[in-house]
C-alpha cells in the first residue's frame, strides 16, 4: 500500500449563505468520489487532501474490531459502536447494556465526559440535575466496543486507548486494510481514542467497501447494521440519520471538523471534508455531493435544507449549494449548480 500525494488543488465554494438575497458567507470543501478499488471517478477541489476523518472513521473501526473477535448478541449495540450517537436515553441505556454484556460498567470507559448531543436530550438531561459523563458523550458506544473487544482477547481494558496497546495495533491493521494505504503514526481524536491522517479518497474508498461488502464478511455485519438501526447511528434528530433513512443501501456517517462519508449501494463511495471545519454547512455540503452524484434529490431535499437561515425566528435567507464534480475521465463530468 502506498498514501497518494494531494494535488493541491484549492477546495471550491461548496455553499453560499445568503441572507436578504446577498451572500453573507461561503464555505468550501473537497470532495472525492470512488469505486471499491479506490479509482477517484469524480472530484471537487483536492480528492487526495489528507484529512483527519474523525468520527467518520466509527464504522471502519467497528470492521476492524469484528475481525479482532468483537461480538454482540444485538444489532444495535453493532449500530451503536459505529455511532457519534445523540445522548438521547435509548442510546444511554445501550452503552451500559454494551458494557453489561461483557463485565464492564461505566467506569470502564475512557472518553471524554460530554453532554448529550442532541439539543433536547441536552436540556432535559441539565434540567433534571445532570452533569457531563462518559455515557452521555456521543463517542461513548465506540468505547463500549472497544471495551469489549479487549474482554474477548484477554488485553487490559485499561489504557485501551494508548499507542501500544493490542487494541490500537488490531484497528490500525484493520484500517489500513479497508482505506488501502499506509498509516502514519496515530493523532488523538476529542474523545481519547487514537484517529489517523489519510487521504479523502481513502476515506471514501472504505465507505464504498462497507457498503458493497460481500455477504458474511465484517463489513456486510457493520453496514446492515447501520442500515437496520440508522437511529443509532445519529439519533432521532440528526441528518445522518435521515440520509441513510431515504436512500435506501446507503451507509453514511459525519465526523467533526466538516467531514462526512458514505458508501452508495452501486460500488461509489463520497466523503466531504468542509475546509473551515464548521458543522453548519455539512448537511447542504453532504447532500449536494451525493446529489451530483446522482441520489435522488427529492430524498435529499431535508438534509439539504438542514440548516436555516433565520431573522426573528423566521426565515430570512437560505443555504444555497454550489457543488460541481468533474469527472476524472472525459466526457461524463457530473454537476450539480443550484
Amino acid at each position: 500500500m502506498s498514501t497518494p500525494v494531494g494535488t493541491g488543488s484549492a477546495p471550491p465554494i461548496a455553499v453560499e449563505v445568503v441572507r436578504g438575497g446577498h451572500v453573507e458567507s461561503v464555505h468550501r470543501a473537497h470532495v472525492a468520489v470512488v469505486d471499491t478499488d479506490g479509482e477517484v471517478l469524480a472530484s471537487a477541489g483536492d480528492p487526495h487532501v489528507a484529512i483527519f476523518p474523525r468520527s467518520a472513521l466509527k464504522p471502519l473501526f467497528a470492521v476492524a474490531m469484528l475481525n479482532a473477535g468483537l461480538q454482540f448478541s444485538r444489532t444495535d449495540h453493532l449500530a451503536l459502536a459505529a455511532s457519534s450517537h445523540s445522548g438521547e436515553p435509548i442510546h444511554v441505556e445501550t452503552v451500559h447494556a454494551m458494557l453489561a454484556e461483557v463485565g464492564c460498567s461505566k467506569a470502564d470507559l475512557a472518553n471524554t465526559p460530554g453532554w448529550p448531543y442532541d439539543e433536547r436530550a441536552r436540556i432535559a438531561w441539565i434540567a433534571a440535575g445532570g452533569d457531563k459523563t462518559r455515557e452521555h458523550a456521543n463517542c461513548s458506544g465506540k468505547h463500549a466496543a472497544m471495551l469489549a473487544t479487549c474482554v474477548v482477547n484477554g488485553w487490559p481494558i485499561t489504557g485501551y486507548t494508548q499507542p501500544g496497546h493490542p487494541l490500537v495495533s488490531a484497528i490500525a491493521s484493520g484500517l489500513a486494510s479497508e482505506v488501502g494505504v499506509d498509516l502514519a503514526p496515530p493523532a488523538i481524536d476529542g474523545c481519547g481514542a487514537p484517529v489517523w491522517l489519510i487521504p479523502l479518497a481513502a476515506l471514501a474508498t472504505g465507505f464504498a467497501r462497507l457498503a458493497n461488502a460481500a455477504p458474511g464478511t465484517s463489513e456486510q455485519v457493520v453496514a446492515d447494521a447501520m442500515r437496520t438501526h440508522p437511529e443509532f447511528v445519529g439519533g432521532t434528530r440528526r441528518d445522518v440519520t435521515v440520509i441513510m433513512r431515504n436512500l435506501p443501501g446507503v451507509v453514511a456517517k459525519d465526523g467533526a471538523d466538516g467531514v462526512y462519508a458514505a458508501g452508495l449501494p452501486d460500488g461509489r463511495g463520497v466523503a466531504v471534508k468542509v475546509e473551515d471545519g464548521g458543522t453548519r454547512a455539512m448537511p447542504a455540503t453532504v447532500a449536494a455531493a451525493l446529489i451530483a452524484a446522482g441520489m435522488s434529490a427529492d430524498a435529499l431535499t431535508p438534509v439539504l435544507e438542514w440548516e436555516k437561515v433565520l431573522g426573528g425566528g423566521e426565515p430570512a435567507g437560505e443555504m444555497r449549494a454550489r457543488i460541481t464534480l468533474t469527472s476524472a475521465t472525459p466526457h461524463s463530468a457530473t454537476t450539480q449548480s443550484d
